[in-house]
């Protein structure tokens, strides 16, 4: 969804939200981007959006629904390692969270905008639901 001229990094350190992107909201932070195959993603944001603790941030959907993409703290990509999704470093091209902002990406758009969502998804969070997630998804697939 975002990768032209950007780098992507997989590790294993899952990094907490930075002061960037814990910033009152609006605030104009720049932020990574978690890229996930829909299906997964979508069960991803249900399960965030169940839950008792941090919420789910800004979420981008590409036009064509390949793919979705959660708005997290600057520098989760360097150690971003879950299968399947890919995090990209944006060094501030591109995903600045402002009032009322354009999908930064030509060809997206948002499916939980700025202000109708936390700042920024917890990269520990946001892993532990795509895991839930891919399980869920694994079972459904089993049960046909």
């Amino acid at each position: 969804m975002v990768e032209t001229g950007m780098e992507t990094s997989q590790s294993v350190d899952p990094r907490m939200p930075s002061a960037e992107c814990s910033a009152p909201p609006f605030a104009d932070s720049a932020c990574d981007l978690v890229t996930v195959p829909t299906r997964q993603g979508l069960e991803a944001v249900d399960i965030l959006r169940r839950g008792a603790g941090d919420g789910v941030g800004p979420v981008l959907h590409d036009d064509g629904g390949d793919t979705l993409g959660f708005l997290v703290p600057p520098g989760t990509a360097a150690a971003w390692d879950v299968p399947g999704s890919t995090c990209t470093e944006t060094h501030g091209r591109g995903l600045r969270l402002a009032p009322d902002p354009e999908p930064p990406v030509e060809g997206s758009d948002w499916l939980l905008p700025p202000g109708d969502a936390d700042l920024a998804t917890d990269p520990a969070v946001l892993r532990a639901a795509l895991g839930e997630a891919a399980r869920l998804i694994e079972a459904a697939d089993g049960c046909r």
